[in-house]
């Protein structure tokens, strides 16, 4: 019973975003409540229906009396067999196993990226103001640049290409 109000308690919808989980294990949890209701509807179902046979009643009905008998004796020796559920016990173990290890390397990567986001903005929130920085540094920063630059002069050429499209001509001559 504890269990019944324990998953009434919890909000699906924000533990899948606020975990951050892929869209096919969404998908498979899904799946697995909504199979999870079916059979407790079912067993909720079966449950609520009589389960002894009057037999009693039948013989007063029935003019062949053998048969209630036979009827009867079938019943009382009905023994429910039993099932090995180690197979789809194991398969349930193995499932879940993957999908502890996947959520395990899933918040590791996260981790990581988020280790990466956390020094990026470090970053940014040190970094000069883009008005304060100078041509060495920016050279210092990004090499190509100047190298880029270097060739363009001994090549001789004096214009940055594209520059014209997009700014236009502001020559006077």
């Amino acid at each position: 019973m504890a269990s019944k109000a324990a998953t009434a308690a919890v909000d699906f919808t924000r533990v899948y975003t606020s975990l951050g989980l892929s869209k096919e294990t969404v998908a498979a949890l899904q799946a697995f409540r909504k199979r999870h209701a079916d059979a407790q509807r079912v067993h909720a179902h079966a449950a609520a229906q009589p389960t002894t046979v009057d037999f009693a009643h039948y013989r007063s009905l029935l003019k062949n009396k053998a048969i209630v008998d036979e009827a009867e004796k079938t019943v009382s020796g009905f023994k429910p067999v039993t099932y090995d559920v180690s197979a789809q016990l194991k398969a349930i173990e193995a499932f879940e196993a993957k999908a502890v290890a996947k959520a395990k390397e899933t918040t590791e990567k996260i981790d990581i990226e988020l280790k990466d986001l956390q020094a990026t903005l470090a970053n940014i929130e040190d970094a000069r103001p883009f008005e304060d920085l100078t041509v060495e540094e920016v050279g210092q920063a990004h090499p190509r640049i100047v190298e880029a630059v270097e060739t363009m002069m001994k090549k001789g050429k004096w214009t940055v290409p594209g520059y014209k499209e997009k700014f236009g001509d502001l020559s006077l001559m």
